[in-house]
This record gives C-alpha cells, sequence and structure tokens, in this order.
C-alpha cells in the first residue's frame, strides 16, 4: 500500500495528524522565523489553515475525526512544506502581524516586522499621538519605505485614523502585493503607492512619522540563509557587506522629509553594535517589543539636520 494512502488510513483525528506533523517536521529539521518559532506552533497553523478553522484555536477540535478529503489536504500541505521548505506564508498566502492578515507569495518578503507589533500596540491604545520617546505629537502625514507587502502602511493607517499615508518599494511585484492588501482593507483613498528608490519619489515632502523595514542582512550571512529563507526575495534582505547599505542611505536623506517633530523609526535587526559605532554622535533611541530587544530605533528629525 502507498505511504501516502497508509497515513491516510491511519491518522483520523486533529490531534493524530498534529503529533504526525510535528515528527515529519522534526525529521526534516525544517527552519522557522516566519510566524511561527518551532514544529508545533507550525504543524498546529497549517493544520487549523488548512481546515479553514480559526488559527488561535487549536484545542477545541483536538479530537475531531477528519473526513477523507480534509485527511487528503493536510498530507498535501504537510508534504509541502518538507519538500518545497518554502516559509509557511507561501503555502497558506497568508500572513499574521497580531489580529491581522496579509496576502503573501514569493514576490515579497514574508511580513514579521518588530514595528508591525509597535504600530498594534499603538492601534491598541488608540489615539492619533505617536510617544515613541521622541517628539510626540500628532500623526497627519507618514512614509512607509520598503513597503514589500503594505502590512507597516496598513497598520499606520489603521493606528493613526487621521493620518495620509505614503508607501513605496523598488519591486513592481511587491507594489502589486501591497496594492491587493490595501485594497482588502479599504484603504486605498488613504495610502498612496509607490515605485521609488527609497526618497526619489517623496522629493519635497515632509512627514510626521518616517517607517522603514529596510534589507539589513549582512553577506556573509545571506550566503549562509537555509532554504526557507532563501525562498524570499533577494532583494528584501540584501543590507550589503555590513547589513547598513539602505540604512545609512536612509540616515543620510530621512532629515529632509520629516517635519520639524517628525520620527524616524526603523528596524535593523542584530546591527545595533555597528550601526552605534559608525553614527556615535546620532541619540538613538532603541525601543523593545514583546519580540524583541534593541532591534528597532527612533529618531528625532532634529537629530538628522
Amino acid at each position: 500500500m502507498p505511504a501516502s494512502q497508509t497515513t491516510s488510513d491511519e491518522l483520523f483525528t486533529v490531534r493524530d495528524w498534529l503529533r504526525y506533523a510535528v515528527s515529519r517536521f522534526n525529521a526534516a529539521q525544517l527552519v522557522y522565523g516566519h510566524g511561527t518559532g518551532n514544529a508545533l506552533d507550525e504543524a498546529a497553523y497549517l493544520i487549523l489553515h488548512a481546515l479553514h478553522l480559526p488559527i488561535h484555536e487549536l484545542d477545541p477540535w483536538l479530537e475531531a475525526r477528519l473526513l477523507g478529503s480534509e485527511r487528503q489536504a493536510l498530507r498535501e500541505i504537510i508534504e509541502a512544506r518538507i519538500k518545497t521548505r518554502k516559509p509557511a506564508p507561501y503555502l497558506t498566502h497568508e500572513a499574521w502581524i497580531g489580529e491581522h492578515a496579509f496576502y503573501v507569495d514569493e514576490r515579497v518578503i514574508v511580513p514579521r516586522s518588530y514595528i508591525g507589533e509597535m504600530l498594534t500596540d499603538q492601534l491598541a491604545a488608540g489615539g492619533g499621538e505617536w510617544h515613541p520617546g521622541h517628539n510626540p505629537g500628532p500623526v497627519g502625514a507618514i512614509l512607509d519605505l520598503c513597503t514589500g507587502s503594505g502590512c507597516l502602511a496598513i497598520l499606520a493607517a489603521l493606528a493613526f485614523p487621521q493620518a495620509v499615508v505614503d508607501a513605496s518599494d523598488m519591486s513592481l511585484d511587491a507594489l502589486a502585493v501591497a496594492a491587493r492588501n490595501v485594497a482588502d482593507y479599504h484603504l486605498e483613498q488613504r495610502i498612496a503607492l509607490s515605485q521609488s528608490d527609497l526618497f526619489e519619489a517623496h522629493a519635497g515632502r515632509r512627514y510626521d512619522l518616517i517607517v522603514a523595514n529596510p534589507p539589513y542582512v549582512a553577506a556573509a550571512a545571506l550566503a549562509a540563509f537555509p532554504p526557507e529563507y532563501a525562498a524570499e526575495p533577494h532583494i528584501a534582505h540584501a543590507g550589503g557587506v555590513d547589513g547598513l547599505d539602505v540604512v545609512r542611505r536612509i540616515l543620510a536623506e530621512a532629515g529632509a522629509h520629516l517635519s520639524s517633530t517628525g520620527t524616524l523609526l526603523v528596524e535593523i535587526g542584530a546591527g545595533r553594535e555597528r550601526l552605534e559605532a559608525q553614527f556615535q554622535s546620532l541619540p538613538f533611541l532603541w525601543l523593545d517589543s514583546a519580540e524583541s530587544e534593541a532591534q528597532v530605533f527612533a529618531l528625532p528629525a532634529t537629530a538628522l539636520r
């Protein structure tokens, strides 16, 4: 009997399939980090998604017996994760930041920004002011650089309901995905998308808040990527030899695009020591989120002029 048929005949409940998937993922030595951090969470997400169940509620369904068609769907998505080594969100075309879902495919990096966490916290707190420790004040104009899927632009628009948002990216493919997400959230009237090499398309404009999750992976780390990370667009990761090529350009140009009380917010991964060594005169304020420490900095407009 074929192995695939044996699997379908021997596994009946969600619990059975969860155990099977975790075992298969562990044996295959998959790599995580695109919304989940381990085999159990990855298996739970893929199973719940494939069964069209709420992805945050596993326990109520563990003893549910599955139809033959459902077992086949689970077998296919588990095997696809192992054989393709693609991040799970590329298989489901769905990525989450907090309670917000976004469409994704191989044209964009999988959303997982710590700035996204901060914006969802801002959304939960309500109000139209940003308080990152520098120049708290109202936010009426926002720029999202390297927007990718558009997730940060969307979260910013939701967090600051009176603001207009410009979002740009070099990649037309990424902008097509961003446009789909903006439309899904019915924010076409408040978010303007444009192709731009950083500030190129934003000449003469000033913003109260500029956010950026730019490429910041150093060349050596990029070359050592496991298949899951290598499946993402190279341009979305490549930050040059030390990972800071794009960050340096942002620091050099942002001051001309911030309002007098504006704030620059940038995610740079693990590059804090390198950045501070190169820009010793800048008063970086390092912001922590629930999942990160010192991977996002804020700077006031006054420091960049």
